[in-house]
């Protein structure tokens, strides 16, 4: 891993870790502090080595084998293949809303999932695109930090929900100070804006990366922006109603839409200017749209 992912890991790691025990000390005191910050020790920890886990279980996806996904395997091993890493496990999650991430520490323990709903949504071509997007997430190395973000901040919104309900049923006695009260609020209202602005600093500028990289992988440059697409639009209808938005810079195309804050801090570029950027590097490539 090249010096700039380390230095740029460490300090969204020493963010989170910042917020979360702030967070705790607003809802305990020091002990709270004190609490969170062990949280958050042994977050930064695991978050690391199983992180990829973490977030599949969020969404109840599922790690397939060749007998069972033989079509999504080749194509997944081929541009692997074609983009010089080791082929990623491949895991499924059971939702019709059609779109794909990919996660894990580096391209040696690397899982590519897509929707069952992508699988049904999207022909041959533009698969291979997708998956070639995901696949390129993981030669660059992006992973890393987004599983990073994505567990990091959603442990943050689940701390904020303990809040939350902690000041709902009155935990709070009279001898607490107003004004950790008023934070603890502040908190509360400021925290998924928080979370998107973590997502914000992983760069929308690796989506375009990664829409070059995956385009240039499969050779099928128009495939990836039928591909984006079919998915902005069945979004746009049928947004993901479960799961984490702290996750949702993972996904190729925000899967939350009309959910939370994501179009005014939005985690990716407009679908528009992807698909644009994807017709100039399929001219370079001497294809016509």
């Amino acid at each position: 891993m090249g010096l700039g992912l380390w230095i740029r890991t460490g300090v969204l790691m020493a963010f989170l870790t910042a917020l979360l025990v702030g967070i705790g000390y607003l809802i305990g005191g020091r002990g709270g502090m004190i609490i969170a910050f062990t949280i958050a020790l042994f977050m930064n920890l695991i978050s690391y080595w199983f992180s990829d886990s973490i977030v599949l279980s969020w969404y109840n996806a599922r790690i397939v084998s060749e007998e069972e996904a033989p079509e999504l395997h080749y194509i997944v091993e081929k541009l692997a293949r074609q983009a010089g890493i080791p082929k990623p496990k491949v895991a499924i999650v059971p939702t019709m809303v059609p779109n794909a991430f990919a996660t894990g520490r580096g391209p040696g323990n690397a899982v590519v999932a897509v929707t069952e709903g992508l699988l049904h949504l999207l022909n041959r071509d533009e698969l291979e695109g997708v998956i070639a997007h995901e696949i390129s997430h993981i030669k660059n190395r992006d992973t890393l930090i987004q599983t990073l973000a994505a567990v990091l901040a959603g442990a943050i919104m689940i701390l904020v929900d303990f809040a939350r309900w902690s000041l709902w049923f009155g935990a709070y006695d009279d001898e607490r100070d107003s004004g950790s009260v008023i934070g603890l609020i502040l908190a509360i209202v400021l925290a998924p804006l928080a979370a998107t602005l973590i997502q914000l600093a992983i760069s929308r500028s690796r989506e375009y990366l990664a829409d070059e990289t995956g385009a240039r992988i499969s050779g099928k440059p128009h495939a990836l922006a039928s591909a984006l697409m079919k998915i902005e639009e069945a979004i746009r209808y049928r947004p993901l109603r479960r799961g984490n938005p702290a996750t949702a810079h993972m996904f190729i195309v925000n899967p939350f839409r009309g959910v939370d804050f994501a179009e005014l801090f939005s985690t990716h570029p407009p679908t528009e200017k992807r698909i644009e950027r994807l017709r100039k590097i399929a001219l370079e490539m001497g294809i016509v749209f």
